[in-house]
């Protein structure tokens, strides 16, 4: 086993793909986040992994974890958002529990009430918006199960951003109305649950709404980018990656 000053001086510079796919690697970048709480206005206590920009102020993203939970995975992703300029807050919708087996990652999933969820999610925009470090801006992003979570978390309170990686997305226009800001949207053709009728019906609901939204179609599987699925597609994954920083860029910057 590699000191951690060594894994950490190993993955510098490296894609965010390649420090995905090492759980040594992605464990090292994990490891320098740090782990906040609070109450929620529902009187849950709360807590998500915090990593800081090396300038501030700066502009915030929230990122909702897979149905794994939140794992290094998803942290390593909020300390590249922080090398890249950004106050990352990766949350934690399970309470600590993180899945190794999709049975344990469904059940998981499952035990999230909706009431819970936005609860949560409104709580730590609301610190994001107020925290010393950042500009006011906010922007959310998630994957799977945090994919919807990332455009509940924007139907519920003002967000500047939002990027959706495959998640469940709603076909309801008043509802869609209630957005600020732009929606990004990242999908696979060959995905079973997220597929062209679902993100049709938003798409058409969208422009009832009269909400700016992007989709962008990938010819890959759900979980395309995931170094650590089966169904990884590393070239849609790091193009689907590029697109997310532009239009954080775009949309959060000023």
């Amino acid at each position: 086993m590699l000191a951690r000053r060594e894994v950490v001086k190993g993955i510098a510079g490296l894609p965010l793909a390649a420090v995905l796919a090492n759980p040594e690697f992605a464990h090292a970048a994990a490891q320098g986040l740090e782990t906040v709480e609070l109450k929620s206005p529902g009187g849950q206590t709360v807590s998500a992994a915090l990593a800081m920009p090396a300038q501030t102020p700066a502009p915030a993203i929230m990122l909702v974890h897979e149905w794994w939970g939140l794992n290094d995975q998803i942290k390593a992703v909020g300390a590249e958002l922080a090398q890249q300029g950004y106050v990352a807050l990766a949350i934690d919708l399970y309470n600590g529990n993180v899945a190794t087996t999709p049975d344990k990652a469904r059940a998981y999933m499952g035990q999230v009430q909706p009431a819970q969820g936005i609860d949560t999610v409104t709580a730590w925009g609301g610190w994001l918006k107020q925290h010393t470090g950042a500009t006011g801006k906010l922007g959310t992003v998630g994957w799977c199960f945090g994919g919807g979570w990332s455009l509940t978390a924007s139907l519920v309170q003002p967000v500047d951003a939002t990027v959706v990686y495959y998640g469940r997305v709603i076909n309801d226009a008043a509802r869609l109305a209630a957005l600020k800001g732009p929606v990004l949207g990242h999908y696979a053709t060959q995905d079973q649950w997220i597929n062209r009728d679902m993100v049709g019906a938003f798409e058409a609901a969208m422009q009832a709404a009269d909400r700016p939204y992007t989709s962008h179609w990938y010819e890959a599987q759900h979980a395309f980018a995931n170094p650590t699925s089966a169904r990884y597609d590393e070239a849609d994954a790091k193009l689907a990656w590029q697109r997310t920083l532009a239009f954080f860029e775009a949309n959060l910057a000023g």
